[in-house]
């Protein structure tokens, strides 16, 4: 059950994705110092067994890869991502309305892949692999780093590429068939 795929998937595919960087959608991220909070002044909160995924009511620690989470103005917990792919998808959705004071994901350089618990960091400073042989919990992921030389090592063992943050588009992070539009779900 774990490798199917999810209607959520299906669901949120939006048609006509511009190929939009994620700093040029979420602007309510950089100008967050106006908005009154950033990843740097709001904590991560910590997924438990009943945490469960926004999009799809996955719950998050049933399932391997990077998690993610993001604390939008005005709502008083964050919304909780089961992949990172999801995260992207959304963040870089057209119709993306609410303003994120921060986000976070995992730092799989220390983060176990198989049960990931702790070690979030600031999504927009981190290093990601887009296009690996590792899966999450939707099948491809984008694996998160803090630290390049992890990401660089993570690439070398398991391929894809490595990437910052404003430079992963709209057009990688495809819900119906996952990272690069990986049909080997």
């Amino acid at each position: 059950m774990k490798n199917m795929t999810c209607s959520c998937r299906r669901r949120h595919i939006l048609g006509g994705l511009a190929a939009v960087t994620a700093l040029g959608a979420l602007g309510g991220l950089t100008g967050c110092g106006e908005q009154g909070g950033s990843a740097q002044t709001l904590a991560p909160v910590e997924i438990d067994r009943s945490t469960s995924c926004e999009l799809d009511g996955m719950l998050l620690s049933d399932y391997p890869g990077p998690k993610a989470q993001v604390h939008y103005a005005g709502q008083a917990q964050p919304s909780f991502f089961c992949d990172t792919v999801e995260l992207f998808n959304t963040l870089l959705a057209g119709e993306q309305v609410r303003a994120a004071k921060a986000v976070f994901v995992q730092d799989m350089g220390k983060a176990k892949w198989e049960q990931p618990v702790g070690h979030w960091i600031d999504a927009k400073t981190a290093i990601y692999v887009l296009g690996s042989k590792r899966h999450g919990s939707m099948g491809p992921t984008i694996a998160s780093f803090a630290q390049e030389g992890d990401a660089v090592k993570f690439a070398a063992e398991y391929g894809g590429k490595v990437l910052r943050f404003g430079e992963i588009t709209a057009d990688m992070v495809d819900l119906s068939g996952a990272a690069l539009h990986d049909t080997r779900m």
